[in-house]
């Protein structure tokens, strides 16, 4: 039995460029990020002697267009890779992969492979929820990333857009495979100026790094030895976004929990509470300024994953964390008392065993797995699925 496995295409207007990826989403591992290879097959006649580029652009918006007057422009744009193709103009020193050479055979004498990698620098895919959006042609705020193929004398020119393709991609981060064990925990205390004693709040969690769609516990412990009572609790997941472009930062909450339950906390009594909340996009749907992973247009849209940064990196883009906040509200007199715990929200990687269910690969990862393995016993036409390349999606 051969397994198939789904590659996706697309072809320019006029019919004389096509662009064939194994995938859409390119993981960071910290150290590397995963290679963008496919095969690109260009019309010979059409050519003339002209090139095919490839080019890899990531736009980073940190503002509204409708907002953009008298000249002021939100967004950054970089060309991060910027190769000649055909013919190719650097030796190939790269063997191609089973997939690209499966492909070849397959397609001809004018298919041409190749194969780039995203430096780790680059920013993470993401996307700033409108809220209430109405016209989805109005560019969305976060950080987009084309793959451009188009055909030129020279990689500037790019005006021919019949003769030019252009893929929407994605740089994803997953959790690490061998997570921390420890228990993230902080304790803070309130004083009051016309009164002795004071009032201790702790609030622990059962680990650092949660999966999207998981009870979040938080383990809460109130020691009042102050003269003032806590009358409500507040409990939540608070989303921090950080624009590192202008130094802007912003937070959202995600989840939240207002209860009476345990209260009042009189003066010389303790408390013990478990709550639990579960961070997830829907109840946030029209909420504006909360941040989702960059999705496609076959995928579920869920908050964005805490961006991880490599010591030897500096922040791009946006950033993105999260804390579980408890407050204490003492009444008006009183005020409140707060304390945050950071954590990691994220997906597990593919194929990962750490929580059952939970990190399966995709469909199309299990093809590709499956095809990588078996190909060379049997070579038949029919292993490869050909899918039409859709764009990202809006919200």
């Amino acid at each position: 039995m051969v397994a198939s496995v789904k590659v996706f295409k697309k072809t320019s207007p006029n019919a004389k460029l096509t662009v064939y990826l194994g995938k859409r989403d390119f993981v960071d591992h910290g150290d590397h990020v995963d290679a963008i290879e496919g095969v690109v097959v260009a019309d010979n006649d059409y050519l003339k002697g002209r090139k095919v580029f490839c080019q890899v652009i990531v736009t980073i918006r940190y503002g509204r267009e409708q907002d953009e007057v008298m000249g002021l422009k939100f967004v950054k744009e970089l060309v991060l890779i910027n190769e000649q193709v055909v013919p190719a103009r650097r030796s190939q020193d790269k063997k191609p992969s089973a997939l690209q050479d499966r492909l070849l055979k397959k397609l001809g004498a004018q298919a041409h492979a190749f194969s780039f990698s995203l430096p780790t620098t680059a920013p993470a895919s993401i996307v700033l929820q409108e809220g209430g959006r109405e016209n989805d042609a109005i560019p969305l705020v976060g950080v987009e990333y084309d793959f451009m193929t188009f055909v030129g004398e020279n990689a500037d020119d790019r005006s021919h857009k019949r003769s030019s393709v252009s893929m929407a991609i994605r740089k994803v981060q997953y959790a690490p495979l061998t997570p921390s064990s420890k228990q993230p925990s902080t304790m803070v205390s309130k004083g009051f100026t016309f009164s002795s004693g004071k009032l201790n709040l702790q609030l622990t969690l059962d680990r650092e790094l949660f999966y999207h769609g998981e009870q979040i516990r938080f383990n809460v412990n109130v020691k009042n030895e102050s003269k003032k009572t806590v009358k409500g609790i507040l409990v939540a997941v608070v989303q921090n976004v950080e624009i590192t472009l202008i130094n802007g930062h912003y937070n959202k909450r995600v989840a939240s929990l207002e209860t009476r339950e345990g209260c009042p906390i009189t003066p010389g009594t303790s408390m013990s509470k478990t709550f639990t909340l579960t961070p997830m996009i829907n109840g946030n749907k029209e909420v504006r300024g909360i941040a989702l992973d960059g999705h496609l247009k076959d995928d579920e849209v869920n908050l964005a994953s805490s961006t991880i940064i490599a010591e030897c990196n500096e922040a791009t883009g946006f950033v993105v964390s999260y804390v579980a906040r408890v407050k204490l509200d003492l009444g008006s007199m009183g005020g409140e008392l707060v304390a945050d715990v950071p954590f990691k929200l994220m997906h597990p990687a593919p194929g990962s065993a750490m929580y059952q269910g939970k990190g399966k690969l995709t469909k199309a990862d299990s093809q590709q797995g499956r095809y990588e393995s078996n190909y060379a016993r049997e070579d038949e036409d029919e292993n490869i699925v050909f899918e039409d390349f859709a764009r990202l999606r809006s919200t």
